[in-house]
C-alpha cells in the first residue's frame, strides 16, 4: 500500500531505507537555462539531464518491473528527464498510466521547469501522481532572463523578459494548481553566484506564500560549453548559511544529491554498472507488445508482404496476435499528406495502441516522432505473418538493403510530402 513518507527526496528519514528510479522517457526540452548542456552518453557525470540511454514508455514500466522483482527497495518512480517531461507530454502520461496500472503501491513523481505542466495537472491528480519537484531559479524577471536563453511556447520562441516572465508566471499557476488538487509540491532552486544567491530568500518567501511544502537550494554546477560554465560552484558554507534563512520560512532539502535523469536506488547510490547496464538493455530490447499497447501496424501494398515506405502508405493493416498466429484487427487510413511534421504527431494518435510499425523505409522525421510517441518503426522486407510473430516472441528482424521508389532507400528525409 502507497505510504507518501517513503518518498526520500521528500523525507529525509526515507532516504537510507528506500530508493527512487528515474525513468529517462522525456528527451526533449522547452527552455534553454543557460547552465544546462544535456549529453546522453556520457556515464561519468552525475548531474540532472544526464542519462545513458532513452527509454519508451513500455521499456519504462518493464525496467520498474524488473528492479523490482530483484528485491530493489524502490518506493518511488519518477520523470526528470532528460529534457522536460511536459515536453514530452505523451510519453510521460503513458509512462505514469502504465506504471499505475500494473504498480499501484508504488509513488510516482515528476520534475519539471513548470512551462507546460498546468493542462496535465488533474490527470496527474486522477493517476495518483503524488509528488511534483518544479525548477524555479527566480521570481524576478530581471533575474529570470540572466538565467533562461530562451523559452519554447507552442511553436514560439521567446527570450529575455518576455521569456522569464512567462516562466515565472507558469511555474506560479501550476504551484497553485497542484496544491489545489492535493499534490505535495517542491521547488528546485539553482544557486548561481553573482546572479541569484540574494534572491533565494525572496523566492523562499513566495514558496511559503503559495504553501509549497518543500524548497530545495541547489547548488550551481559549472558546465563545459554553456555560458555561465566559468562560474564557481558556490561554496558549502554558502549555501549552508542560504538553507538556514530561508529554513525559517519554508522547510529546507538538504541531502539533495543532484540526481541524474536514469538514477537508480538509493540517493547515496551513484551510477551503478548493473543498474546501467540493465538501462542500457531495455532500451536496445525489442519490441514488447502488451494490454495497452497490444498491436503492430504494416506498411503494405497488397496485405501479405511488408513492402511499403512509410510515407507512400494510405493505409495501415493492424495486426493482432491470437493463438499463437498473426491475425489482421483493421485497416486504418494514414493521414493526409503534405502537412509536414503534423502529419506524424497525427499518426502517432492514429496508432495509440500499437507498440511497433513495419514498413520498407522511414525517414528520420517520422522515425523520431513516431518513437516519442512510444511507437518503435521497424525497418524490414517480408512476410507479414513471421514478422508478426518474430515481433512477439522477441525475434530479431532483418532490415532492407535495395533502393526504393524516391531512390533514397532509409536515407529518405521523410518531409512528410508523400514518400517518408
Amino acid at each position: 500500500m502507497k505510504n507518501l513518507t517513503n518518498h526520500p527526496c521528500f523525507n529525509p528519514d526515507a532516504k537510507g531505507k528506500f530508493g527512487r528510479v528515474h525513468l529517462p522517457v522525456a528527451p526533449k526540452c522547452s527552455v534553454q537555462c543557460l547552465f544546462c548542456n544535456r549529453k546522453y552518453d556520457c556515464v561519468n557525470e552525475s548531474r540532472p539531464g544526464v542519462t545513458s540511454s532513452l527509454l519508451s514508455p513500455g521499456q519504462a514500466l518493464h525496467y520498474v518491473t524488473r528492479l523490482l522483482d530483484m528485491g530493489r527497495p524502490i518506493s518511488v518512480a519518477g520523470i526528470a528527464g532528460p529534457g522536460d517531461p511536459f515536453a514530452n507530454p505523451l510519453e510521460t502520461m503513458e509512462t505514469m498510466r502504465l506504471l499505475r496500472r500494473r504498480l499501484p503501491d508504488l509513488l510516482l513523481c515528476v520534475s519539471t521547469n513548470g512551462l507546460g505542466v498546468a493542462p496535465y495537472i488533474s490527470e496527474l491528480a486522477e493517476i495518483g501522481v503524488s509528488h511534483v519537484t518544479i525548477t524555479m531559479s527566480a521570481i524576478d524577471p530581471r533575474i529570470g532572463a540572466c538565467i533562461y536563453g530562451w523559452v519554447r511556447d507552442g511553436k514560439k520562441v521567446v527570450r529575455g523578459i518576455e521569456a522569464a516572465t512567462l516562466m515565472i508566471r507558469r511555474q506560479l499557476e501550476a504551484i497553485r494548481l497542484l496544491k489545489s488538487h492535493g499534490i505535495t509540491v517542491k521547488i528546485n532552486s539553482i544557486l548561481i553566484p553573482g546572479v541569484n544567491e540574494h534572491h533565494m530568500v525572496v523566492i523562499a518567501k513566495r514558496c511559503k506564500q503559495e504553501g509549497v511544502d518543500l524548497h530545495n537550494i541547489i547548488p550551481l554546477c559549472p558546465v563545459e560549453d554553456t555560458p555561465l560554465g566559468m562560474l564557481p560552484e558556490p561554496s558549502a558554507g554558502l549555501v549552508d548559511s542560504l538553507r538556514a534563512e530561508c529554513g525559517e520560512l519554508v522547510t529546507q532539502m538538504t541531502h539533495c544529491q543532484r540526481c541524474r535523469a536514469d538514477a537508480c536506488g538509493l540517493l547515496s547510490e551513484g551510477t551503478t554498472q548493473e543498474t546501467m547496464g540493465m538501462l542500457q538493455e531495455e532500451a536496445a530490447a525489442p519490441v514488447r507488445p502488451d494490454e495497452d499497447r497490444p498491436h503492430v501496424a504494416v506498411a503494405t501494398r497488397e496485405g501479405v508482404l511488408v513492402n511499403q515506405h512509410l510515407g507512400e502508405a494510405d493505409d495501415f493493416n493492424i495486426y493482432g496476435l491470437q493463438d499463437g498466429n498473426a491475425f489482421l484487427v483493421e485497416t486504418r487510413p494514414a493521414p493526409e499528406r503534405g502537412c509536414g511534421d503534423d502529419r506524424w504527431a497525427t499518426l502517432g494518435k492514429t496508432l495509440h495502441d500499437c507498440r511497433a510499425i513495419l514498413a520498407s523505409s522511414a525517414g528520420p522525421r517520422p522515425t523520431n516522432a513516431l518513437t516519442q510517441a512510444g511507437i518503435k518503426v521497424i525497418i524490414m522486407e517480408g512476410l507479414i505473418d513471421e514478422a508478426i510473430n518474430a515481433i512477439y516472441s522477441g525475434e530479431p528482424i532483418r532490415a532492407p538493403v535495395r533502393e526504393f521508389k524516391c531512390g533514397k532507400g532509409a536515407g529518405c528525409n521523410g518531409d512528410g510530402g508523400g514518400c517518408g
